[in-house]
């Protein structure tokens, strides 16, 4: 997919922007939607996939390898909303989630004194992801703006990935970077609901980072050089509620 930061910014802006001209003067919407205990619906979303490296001890480094450099590139995700209300401007968000994407590894790699090769790995990575979150939200806004309001998540997941080749035997030439399906992830966000006449969308970002190792213990030339590879994402989401 195409789609840049940039993009995604520039495309959630234009949401915001556009609910607040069509919400100057109108009535306050679905005033007690936020006094339910449960409230459930879908998300729709783009997302970034990378890496974090952490490469190997000096004096264990192969110096044939002069790049490894972690890529990162889109997707996009699909999942269902479950949220609890805990208390007026506190939630805790169940959203099971599946995310299609692929992230990619450069390297160069020092073929003769003079000469060099680069090569461009990529993974693809469908992930079942199980988040839990907690929501904190502010007061609607008032005046113009009270059918919007603003909040933060915190929380972590655990995704597996559907398409690791963990697995996989090396029966060809190419060489395969194997990741372990398992991983756990601490999230953070930030996001905006707009309170709709029949549903409420919110626009949400959030990023989550790696806490273990998913690079399997398979030594190739590029994974020699390699001592810790941990997840880093980004999803740009909508939320129908």
């Amino acid at each position: 997919m195409k789609f840049t930061l940039k993009y995604i910014l520039l495309f959630a802006f234009s949401i915001v922007s556009t609910h607040h001209i069509s919400a100057q003067n109108m009535p306050k919407n679905l005033p007690k939607y936020d006094h339910k205990q449960w409230h459930f619906g879908f998300t729709l979303g783009i997302n970034t996939m990378n890496f974090s490296l952490r490469p190997v001890d000096q004096s264990k480094y192969d110096t044939s390898i002069v790049i490894i450099q972690p890529m990162l590139s889109q997707g996009f995700n699909v999942g269902i909303v479950a949220n609890k209300r805990l208390a007026e401007y506190l939630d805790l968000r169940f959203v099971p989630t599946l995310s299609f994407g692929q992230r990619n590894m450069k390297y160069v790699l020092k073929t003769s004194p003079t000469e060099e090769k680069q090569y461009i790995k990529s993974v693809e990575s469908t992930f079942l992801d199980f988040p839990f979150t907690i929501k904190y939200k502010s007061k609607r806004f008032d005046g113009k703006l009270n059918n919007m309001r603003a909040y933060v998540l915190g929380g972590a997941r655990y995704s597996l990935d559907l398409a690791s080749q963990k697995k996989k035997k090396g029966v060809s030439e190419e060489v395969v970077i194997k990741l372990n399906p398992h991983d756990f992830m601490f999230t953070t966000g930030v996001g905006f609901d707009f309170y709709l006449p029949y549903f409420k969308l919110g626009v949400e970002l959030q990023m989550a980072y790696g806490i273990v190792n998913v690079l399997n213990e398979e030594q190739t030339i590029f994974t020699t050089n390699v001592d810790r590879l941990s997840s880093k994402m980004m999803w740009l989401t909508l939320t129908f509620e």
